[in-house]
């Protein structure tokens, strides 16, 4: 009996899973436009000036991370490091061990994109004064 359920609730689960991101994201998208039209109706009561309006209206993009490809290489780094570590342990894949060693390889990947990140970040800030000092 228990050897016919586990195909069954597999199949159901599988099935499920798309159901309810569709669901979720349909949810978000009616929410999203709730949320616009409510802004809409309060920049019209509140009497706002134009120009303002414009700018409570349109879409703010965002603008892209720069560094994302920088955080990625060094999780996968850090993933290498972990694995080799693994390796050179002697540590077997079913043991809970391996998978510490591989999140602390990642963890050590996230901390050096941090502080990567961070140095860049400052040296850039540093440049942008620069140009408007001169300017």
């Amino acid at each position: 009996m228990l050897d016919e359920l586990i195909p069954l609730s597999a199949v159901v689960l599988s099935l499920l899973i798309p159901i309810v991101a569709i669901t979720f994201s349909f949810q978000a998208y009616i929410r999203k436009k709730q949320n616009d039209t409510e802004l809409r109706r309060l920049i019209i009561e509140n009497h706002t000036d134009v120009d303002t309006a414009k700018v409570l209206i349109e879409n703010q993009e965002e603008k892209p991370n720069k560094y994302t490809s920088l955080r990625y290489a060094c999780i996968l780094i850090g993933l290498g490091v972990g694995a080799l570590a693994d390796y050179l342990m002697n540590i077997e894949s079913n043991c809970i061990y391996f998978w510490l060693v591989i999140a602390f390889g990642i963890g050590l990947g996230l901390l050096a994109s941090f502080i990567v990140e961070l140095k860049l970040l400052k040296q850039d800030s540093k440049e942008l004064q620069k140009q408007d000092y001169q300017q």
